[in-house]
């Protein structure tokens, strides 16, 4: 090694209290009584206090570019969670994956490949709800299906710039020692190899799970209910008119069934396949919520409670479509729609009704409603939750059937298309184009502002904000020169690749107990520190710094995404090692083997 080597150095003052403010902070996000972001608060202001950090530089952190482009991202991922065309695409493939093993392969890949664009939490929540699907009716344990495709949410986000937050943190750090951060792809060819290694393990290591797992119910599954039923008009011009009963089941691939035709002013008929269908006919019909959105859009129905009330005619972008659980202090209970008065009322309209263990055959608007009954309401996205919480109605959390918003689906995907290219050939900065790319995401009625407001994950934005200038206190006041004088004396003893290695090693060693974006602000300046003091080039230590910070396959509270599929899964807090820890090394192996071939140590 070439570099000079100190160690045994006494710390300053100024050192002795960063060091006692990073290893409190430390401490208190091991022991998790404390919400992270509050802990970060804690940190900021005993630096403040202590003087480490000067009054001056104390929100430095607020307006960092990090930040700006964390907080787009985040808005962007939930615009393109809001796109339909995924689940569709996987139900498309759903018939061809006749083993668990493929199984695993489309939907860890399917993940994999969207982590790398949108925030990894976001992809994998998309999916999630389809790979509960695909297990109850392929009878597949979920727990074979789930820990792989979170495990593959990570490794995705590896691949790009904005993938994952460490990439943005050490780009930073980059940027703050050599004048100019990574660029989009500059992660892409060793992110790519790990991840295709990690697709390689997983679409067989699956076997490596417990098959006896039943997932925990979550608060949607525990009120879980049959088919919705809805009533649709066949308007004149609807793709329909002419087409008999049978025909149009099958556009819905036999997913929507036809219970009822009412005609002759309101005479009920129940139809068979050979019946045709006549403009001005009322169907009720019974199927998946979301096929039935698809069903609408192909076909030009004109659903019944969608009618021409104050929530009809606001624009599409402050629209809102919820599914809602009727309690039982409800007034609502024993209502039908015209005695609730929602559109007068509440602005509210009311699209469709389930009910648990029945089939609903009468006209909406002469269903009696019950305490434990599923509405899909319409609305005006800023007075929902006033309006739900007055008719004591508990929303039912990311099961938004998309209905009325169709025509915007593939917006965010075209607006992430047009901000990685602006990005990618270096017309736009990163920061500038995912901000722009997040408020078009609302101008164009994608989300609603509360809707973006929402995406935002205001914990994690405050963590950053509090611990960059923390971070940067640790270099300045030469804190992370000690500490890396303290590991170059085992990095001495190593080849160059060992010290990669080592460096890798440390960062997935304290993520699974940290959130990963500490662990990043901490491990980058003595990261890069360190390829100094050993005469080597500090991007490929940065690079591994990113990879171990993001690679937490070993507990399911390293990570949200691991946190996610607990419950769903039925998992224990020891199955993560049985995939996790081949993984790993499978992850420490390749990043040490193709870290050097991309970025050269010397």
């Amino acid at each position: 090694m070439s570099g000079q080597i100190q160690g045994g150095a006494v710390p300053s003052l100024e050192q002795a209290l960063a060091f006692s403010i990073l290893g409190i902070t430390l401490a208190l996000f091991v022991w998790g009584r404390l919400r992270y972001d509050l802990v970060a608060l804690l940190a900021l202001l005993a630096a403040i206090a202590s003087g480490v950090v000067p009054a001056a530089d104390a929100f430095k952190g607020f307006g960092d570019q990090v930040v700006v482009i964390v907080a787009s991202a985040l808005v962007l991922s939930a615009g393109i969670g809001k796109s339909g065309l995924i689940k569709r695409a996987i139900r498309q493939v759903e018939p061809h994956l006749r083993s668990t093993g493929a199984r695993v392969v489309a939907l860890t890949a399917s993940v994999t490949v969207l982590s790398a664009f949108m925030k990894n939490i976001g992809a994998l929540a998309i999916f999630l709800p389809m790979a509960m699907q695909i297990a109850r009716r392929s009878n597949t344990p979920p727990s074979a299906l789930l820990m792989p495709m979170a495990f593959g949410s990570l490794v995705g986000g590896l691949v790009t710039l904005v993938g994952t937050s460490p990439n943005l943190i050490v780009s930073r750090v980059r940027e703050d020692i050599g004048g100019a951060p990574f660029a989009m792809f500059d992660f892409a060819p060793v992110g790519l190899g790990i991840a295709a290694a990690a697709l390689v393990f997983l679409a067989f290591g699956w076997r490596l799970l417990p098959h006896d797992r039943k997932g925990q119910p979550s608060a949607a599954e525990a009120f879980e209910v049959g088919p919705y039923m809805s009533e649709a008009r066949i308007p004149q011009g609807s793709a329909i008119v002419g087409k008999t009963v049978g025909e149009f089941e099958a556009i819905a691939d036999g997913e929507i069934v036809t219970l009822a035709v009412l005609r002759e002013g309101g005479r009920s008929y129940i139809p068979n396949g050979a019946w045709r269908l006549f403009a001005g006919d009322a169907l009720i019909l019974q199927g998946d919520p979301h096929r039935l959105t698809d069903l609408v859009t192909q076909t030009g129905l004109e659903l019944a409670g969608a009618g021409k009330g104050p929530a009809r005619n606001l624009p599409a972008g402050d629209i809102s479509v919820v599914e809602v659980v009727v309690m039982p202090e409800s007034a609502l209970v024993g209502a039908t729609p015209r005695q609730m008065r929602l559109r007068d009322a509440h602005g509210l309209n009311l699209l469709a009704v389930a009910r648990r263990g029945e089939t609903i055959r009468t006209r909406l608007r002469q269903v009696r409603v019950r305490a434990g009954d599923v509405l899909a309401l319409q609305g005006p996205a800023g007075a929902m939750t006033e309006a739900l919480r007055s008719l004591d109605c508990l929303p039912l959390v990311d099961r938004a059937t998309g209905l009325g918003r169709k025509r915007y689906e593939i917006l965010p995907l075209i607006l992430l298309g047009i901000t990685l290219v602006l990005v990618g050939f270096g017309i736009v900065p990163v920061a500038p184009a995912f901000f722009a790319a997040a408020v078009m995401t609302v101008l164009c009625g994608v989300l609603t502002l509360q809707e973006a407001y929402d995406a935002v994950d205001a914990p994690i934005l405050i963590l950053l904000a509090c611990l960059i200038p923390v971070s940067d206190a640790i270099a300045n006041t030469g804190g992370a020169q000690l500490i890396a004088g303290g590991l170059a004396q085992i990095a001495v003893q190593l080849p160059a690749t060992g010290s990669l290695a080592l460096v890798l090693l440390v960062a997935m060693a304290l993520t699974p107990f940290l959130n990963n974006a500490a662990t990043a602000l901490i491990m980058a300046p003595i990261a890069a520190d360190l390829a100094v003091r050993l005469g080597l080039k500090p991007d490929p230590f940065l690079m591994a710094v990113a990879i171990g910070c993001a690679c937490d396959f070993l507990t399911p509270i390293g990570h949200q995404c691991n946190t996610l599929v607990l419950g769903p899964g039925g998992y224990r807090f020891g199955d993560y090692w049985r995939l996790g820890l081949p993984l790993s090394a499978i992850v420490l192996v390749i990043a040490t083997l193709t870290i050097p071939i991309v970025w050269p140590l010397r």
